[in-house]
């Protein structure tokens, strides 16, 4: 099964830096594109690492059944891995999937399961926790990764996605992460910290996300956020915390577009927008600070929603109904 895995190795990781001009914004800025990682975006490398130390420590055998809560990139990662491993991956998605995603997850899976009852957040993911538990409860062989716990997800960005930013830089001075599963935010800060021990780590999170132990509201937005505190954010050294509306980070996807030809997700537009939010209001002095920030998926999966103007205004609508209660 390691040979099967290791046969997609080489087009994980190593993805490319772009350095971005933005007019008035005194910063020497840089996009870490993993949208080309095999299976489209960053989750390709928690997905690849987790698989990988499970099949290596005897977890995972032929006969074994994946089951995970995700409607986004990391269900299709773990999809497309399985389906080249060949054995059964169960996703437990919601409503809130991107259409084009619950599409290509039922070709690649034999079941698929999809949940529609809100939990007390007003969100799904609890519900499908819910799911998964009761799963690995009742079948055998059941291997869950659960992104938000599994030590490994966010190993695999400290020891790679950490080292491959790190080797880039003589100096970096800011690193803007958005954060769900926090896996992310756990493995990169931790590696960045070790190597540019100056650097500060600014957490980019969506309003209403309990992440931060903000009041939960209403999301409309996937990839940025979540409905609990994932454990792996108490592994995360973060030094500042920025919350962005939904309406701030629509605008950060189509500035992205707009400014510099990137059309990328939900997480890469919030970044975005932090960073020029966060250097209008503290304008560097003296040498212009490094500056990183992930994109961590292109926007093709968010046509019918970030970058569909019906959709938008939804959004709008239901912002500044929040907004005056």
């Amino acid at each position: 099964m390691l040979d099967k895995l290791k046969s997609v190795q080489p087009f994980i990781g190593n993805t490319p830096l772009r350095k971005l001009s933005v007019e008035g914004l005194h910063v020497d800025l840089y996009a870490k594109l993993e949208f080309g990682n095999f299976a489209g975006s960053i989750k390709s490398r928690p997905a690849f690492h987790i698989l990988y130390k499970a099949i290596e420590n005897g977890i995972i055998d032929q006969n074994s059944t994946i089951v995970e809560s995700s409607s986004g990139n990391f269900a299709i990662a773990l999809a497309m891995f399985s389906k080249l491993l060949g054995i059964d991956f169960i996703p437990v998605i919601d409503p809130n999937i991107n259409p084009g995603y619950e599409q290509l997850l039922r070709y690649l899976c034999r079941k698929v399961i999809k949940v529609t009852r809100q939990d007390e957040t007003g969100g799904y993911l609890l519900t499908r926790l819910a799911v998964v538990h009761d799963l690995c409860e009742t079948q055998q062989n059941v291997f869950w990764p659960n992104q938000y716990e599994n030590k490994h997800n966010a190993q695999a960005y400290y020891q790679f996605m950490g080292k491959e930013i790190a080797d880039s830089f003589e100096q970096l001075d800011y690193a803007f992460i958005g954060v769900s599963s926090c896996g992310t935010i756990a493995g990169l800060s931790k590696r960045l910290k070790e190597e540019f021990p100056g650097i500060r780590i600014i957490a980019i999170d969506v309003e209403g996300s309990v992440i931060f132990m903000q009041k939960p509201q209403k999301r409309f937005i996937s990839g940025i956020g979540s409905s609990i505190v994932p454990p792996l954010v108490n592994h995360a050294e973060i030094d500042e915390v920025i919350h962005l509306p939904q309406t701030d980070i629509i605008e950060g996807c189509h500035e992205l577009v707009d400014e510099h030809m990137l059309f990328a997700g939900a997480s890469s537009g919030a970044s975005y927008g932090a960073v020029k939010k966060y250097f209008k209001e503290h304008p560097p002095t003296g040498n212009m600070p490094k500056v990183v920030f992930i994109c961590p998926d292109r926007g093709d999966a968010y046509l019918d929603t970030i970058y569909n103007q019906e959709w938008i205004k939804v959004v709008a609508d239901a912002q500044s109904l929040q907004y005056s209660l």
